[in-house]
């Protein structure tokens, strides 16, 4: 059976791949370290576990839901963006629940995108704004974040690219893969420029509670420009990316064509898991400073082990993971990942699978336990594949 044109345009998504890779090198009896994928090891608070269980066990729980998600989430979601972000969203109709916010890449870009139009995405970026643009036949157009320009984008150039098509300009901070924070100054001329051109301006925004100081939120300039969008997730902030559960915040009118694709695809989440959700967002900021101060760890033994591996990188970041340039020995990342694979047993992530400005660098996730990256780092020490660092 001949398959659609449109596949053509897209590659099996990376971790889908090197994941299967790494479990066939495990199941030859090889002890590989995973330290590539951003799945959070640690679990949820034990109530958000005791709550899907009890609720699993209601009358009518496993009916469908509503296509908006219960109120109940869109209350707790709306008073975490007031507590968190100090943000006001109506729950009724400016929060839109999602099976994870993956799948409002889909279908923001069918709300508001016809084939031919233009997007702009981050180089680097997250891999799926460019395979969700590629399946609709958009024109992809990436600005460019480098480490010269810290991360951040140059508005010259993201203005030069927009044209009487452009409809949408993605953005991610803090930012995945360098772990950069935008500050206000910087997301005010984004929503400055997106206003001027009449564009779509999309924030992606699940890190931000992850060795942040200060979250921030696009939609804290809603009432300036009525077409910003934020995505965001109990994934990395609550450790429920199995949950498969996000949302997204917006102007009424734009979660209305929102929902004219996402009801079309799903019909509503598991009523369970949207009350446990609920109990998740309710939690004081207790929750988020025992998370961050174990992430704090990691990261340090993360940082010991890019200096044996003689790694350059910046410890003024925020995120699940850590962003290294390479060792100059080394033509690229993918040599380097697959080196640190096939010689270390060390699985890491190599930059280009975020863009053509990410070949020289590779990314380390946190979602490792302590015990876990000691034991990469003796592994490192214990090597005859690296000089160390003095």
């Amino acid at each position: 059976m001949k398959p659609a044109n449109r596949i053509n345009q897209v590659n099996e998504y990376y971790f889908s791949k090197k994941l299967a890779e790494v479990k066939q090198l495990q199941d030859q009896g090889k002890d590989i370290i995973n330290l590539g994928i951003g799945s959070p090891d640690l679990p949820p608070h034990p109530e958000v576990i005791h709550e899907l269980s009890r609720a699993s066990s209601i009358d009518e729980s496993n009916m469908y839901q509503p296509y908006r998600g219960i109120n109940e989430l869109r209350v707790a979601f709306s008073n975490w963006y007031s507590d968190i972000y100090d943000v006001k969203l109506n729950p009724k109709n400016e929060i839109l629940p999602l099976i994870g916010s993956k799948e409002g890449i889909m279908h923001i870009s069918m709300a508001f995108c016809n084939p031919g139009d233009r997007v702009l995405i981050p180089n680097p970026g997250y891999p799926a704004y460019t395979s969700v643009s590629k399946l609709l036949n958009l024109d992809i157009q990436y600005y460019n974040l480098t480490e010269l320009n810290n991360y951040l984008p140059n508005l010259e150039e993201i203005e030069s690219l927009i044209n009487d098509r452009c409809k949408i300009i993605w953005i991610n901070y803090p930012h995945m893969p360098s772990g950069k924070v935008a500050d206000l100054n910087t997301l005010q001329d984004l929503v400055e420029l997106a206003k001027s051109k009449n564009v779509l301006l999309v924030n992606d925004n699940p890190y931000s509670l992850i060795l942040n100081k200060k979250p921030l939120s696009i939609l804290s300039f809603l009432e300036h420009y009525e077409n910003v969008v934020e995505l965001n997730s109990l994934s990395k902030s609550h450790n429920m990316a199995g949950w498969r559960i996000g949302m997204l915040g917006g102007t009424k009118e734009n979660i209305d064509h929102i929902l004219k694709v996402k009801s079309n695809f799903d019909s509503g989440m598991y009523k369970p898991i949207q009350l446990a959700a609920t109990i998740a967002l309710n939690h004081d900021s207790n929750w988020y400073t025992e998370l961050n101060c174990e992430y704090s760890e990691r990261r340090k033994l993360v940082w010991k082990l890019l200096d044996h591996l003689e790694c350059m990188y910046n410890k003024e970041t925020s995120g699940l993971f850590v962003w290294a340039k390479i060792p100059k020995d080394f033509m690229d990342s993918d040599e380097f990942s697959d080196h640190l694979l096939n010689d270390l047993g060390i699985f890491a992530v190599p930059g280009i699978v975020f863009g053509s400005n990410g070949n020289q660098y590779i990314r380390f996730s946190l979602c490792a336990t302590q015990n876990k990256l000691n034991k990469t780092l003796k592994r490192l020490v214990t090597s005859k594949h690296f000089v160390l660092c003095e």
